[in-house]
């Protein structure tokens, strides 16, 4: 069964690119991790293409090469942080409806192309002062998100409620230094273990299929 994690930054996690099964440091591997021990019997092959700094039109330029090309069982993609933080300084923001265009054409190609169950995780932010002003262009774009997933994904991953949760009894820089990166120790352990309890069920619907 081949997983693929699509992604920026956050699915990167300092992996090395000449290595397309290489996990890096974050929530990748320890979601690999977990799954390979809830289940012994399968024979997974993990791919990990997350590339720092992605934003969803980058995705779209690796439409070919990175999603349809590979022709994965399940398909994992969180991405969005990066097309509210690379305008924040001007907050000359990326409008909603190109943000949802160069999404679905994404989600479009992989549900007309491959045969792969989506696996959608919205995008998130951790309490971080310096960064709280995001909200003005992260909200509605995690609303699309939302809007997206009821049409296309077979399991979506609310993250952002999650990780929101998680801080009202710990303290969020645990988590994430910077309200965005996972820590590669807690953080990424914390939502790999959240990924492979969700996608648990997916995997179980595939393998029953195969």
């Amino acid at each position: 069964m081949r997983i693929l994690f699509q992604g920026d930054s956050i699915t990167d996690a300092d992996r090395n690119r000449d290595d397309i099964h290489d996990l890096g440091y974050g929530y990748p591997k320890y979601a690999a991790r977990y799954l390979t021990d809830y289940f012994e019997g399968i024979d997974f092959e993990f791919v990990d293409l997350g590339i720092s700094g992605n934003q969803t039109i980058d995705l779209v330029n690796r439409l070919e090469s990175d999603f349809i090309d590979i022709q994965p069982d399940i398909v994992s993609i969180l991405i969005g942080v990066n097309d509210t933080w690379h305008r924040a300084e001007s907050r000359e923001w990326l409008s909603d409806e190109r943000f949802e265009e160069n999404y679905r054409t994404v989600l479009e190609a992989i549900k007309t192309r491959t045969n792969a169950k989506i696996v959608m995780m919205e995008q998130f932010l951790l309490p971080a002062e310096d960064k709280l002003y995001f909200r003005e262009d992260l909200d509605p774009k995690i609303q699309i998100v939302r809007k997206l997933a009821r049409e296309y994904a077979d399991l979506f991953i609310p993250l952002d409620g999650i990780l929101a949760a998680a801080c009202i009894n710990t303290d969020w820089k645990t988590l994430s230094e910077d309200g965005v990166h996972l820590t590669y120790d807690i953080g990424a352990d914390f939502v790999g273990h959240i990924y492979a309890d969700y996608v648990a069920e997916v995997i179980e619907e595939v393998y029953s299929q195969a």
